[in-house]
């Protein structure tokens, strides 16, 4: 069955106190509305985004990085099933799925969802809301359910009874909809509450009322629907996706000699047998291989593809690089837009200088097999130093090394004899 999502992104984010929109705050790199749509990307193929306050700059990023997903504008803003309804008119005619989620979920996984609409379609249901359990459920809408396990309505807290607040089945926010028959819905609500505006919760009641299955899928793990309002809740997602990423990673053999300084996006690969020494930070997207040794206090930057048997030694940044097997690089170096090839070695304090800042562009470094370079060595890209090249201690390349050659820019060492003695007399 076809299935498309809808991501409402049109939040002010009043209490993250900034001036970039709330859902392109990001984590490890990567912007919370990037999370949600690559979990959603694996499952649907369409999306639309509901943007609202920056929405020029939410749909900047939208068109720059997901080509199947369009950014819809809602203007003014009120209330999520008024978003919802912003995107109606181009499923006129849509008879599959529907998603409905936040753009400020980061933690929610391509997998929860699945289930999610598998659960859907087992149900036979033709409204599904996603709830889980809190044992400390407040500011949260409470799920009713009927006799049958169905789903009756959510009571908000300010109007449930003491009963009803002593429920811990909640809300997650997340909807799977048959649109063919729940789209007149969102031409149907009104706006008769405190702030006049159109929920999105009011679908339940509307779903019974024309006799339509509604019933609520339990999440799990309620972490995966930790929403982003404040840059302590920006904080304690941060904290969340860790400790979900190094578990999966020690799990699946990967040594991390101390969890709690060690930081390592979710779109990082390890292999096994690799070691990740302390005070760490991995972001953006990777690719380690088997039996390496990262740090400690290590940094790579993204888009970083290193084979078997590397070594990244402490206090090295590593950045859009390629680094083939069995190479080293050592201590207080920067490997930036380059690619290593296989048992190099890089000595301690080399720098690829990749940026011109007169033309603010970079430019390439290249390294081919069995490479030596000595410390403090500087590299001005771009520049390319062939097999087996030899580069002294202290040398700055400004052209093309030949295979198998020396390359020094090394002043002739002078020594003056006495020299200290006769400053001391």
């Amino acid at each position: 069955m076809d299935i498309k999502a809808i991501v409402l992104a049109a939040g002010k984010g009043t209490r993250m106190k900034s001036e970039t929109p709330k859902v392109l705050h990001e984590i490890y790199g990567k912007t919370l509305l990037g999370y949600v749509l690559d979990s959603v990307n694996g499952i649907t193929n369409e999306n639309f985004v509901i943007v609202g306050h920056h929405a020029q700059e939410v749909e900047k990023f939208v068109e720059k990085n997901y080509a199947n997903t369009r950014s819809v504008l809602q203007s003014p803003q009120l209330g999520t099933g008024h978003a919802v309804s912003m995107a109606a008119p181009m499923l006129e005619n849509y008879e599959g799925l529907v998603l409905v989620l936040c753009g400020d979920t980061p933690l929610i996984t391509a997998e929860t969802l699945q289930k999610f609409i598998d659960f859907h379609k087992s149900s036979n249901s033709d409204l599904t809301l996603m709830s889980t359990i809190f044992d400390d459920p407040t500011n949260y809408g409470r799920i009713i359910r009927n006799p049958d396990n169905s789903v009756k309505c959510i009571v908000e807290e300010k109007d449930a009874t003491d009963e009803q607040k002593s429920i811990k089945e909640v809300n997650a926010g997340i909807y799977c909809l048959d649109w063919k028959k729940v789209k007149n819905a969102f031409s149907q609500l009104t706006s008769n509450n405190a702030q006049g505006e159109y929920y999105l919760t009011d679908i339940i009641e509307w779903g019974k009322k024309n006799s339509l299955s509604v019933n609520a899928f339990i999440l799990e793990d309620n972490e995966e629907i930790y929403g982003i309002n404040s840059r302590l809740n920006l904080a304690q997602a941060f904290k969340y996706m860790t400790k979900r990423v190094l578990t999966k990673l020690m799990l699946n053999g990967v040594t991390i000699t101390d969890p709690e300084s060690t930081w390592i996006s979710p779109d990082t690969e390890i292999g096994q047998d690799t070691v990740i020494f302390p005070s760490t930070y991995i972001e953006g997207r990777n690719k380690i291989g088997r039996n390496c040794k990262i740090g400690p206090c290590a940094h790579l930057r993204g888009d970083v593809e290193i084979a078997d048997n590397v070594k990244i030694g402490n206090f090295v940044e590593v950045k859009k690089a390629k680094i083939d097997s069995n190479t080293n690089v050592g201590h207080l170096s920067y490997i930036g837009d380059s690619e290593l090839g296989a048992h190099v070695n890089i000595g301690a304090g080399t720098i690829t200088a990749n940026y011109d800042p007169l033309s603010k562009t970079k430019s390439k470094t290249w390294l081919k097999n069995h490479v030596k370079v000595g410390s403090n060595s500087v590299l001005v890209a771009p520049v390319t130093v062939e097999e087996g090249a030899n580069l002294g201690a202290g040398t700055i390349v400004t052209k093309n090394i030949p295979a198998w050659s020396l390359a020094l820019t090394r002043s002739p060492l002078k020594i003056f004899s006495d020299w200290v003695k006769a400053k001391l007399s």
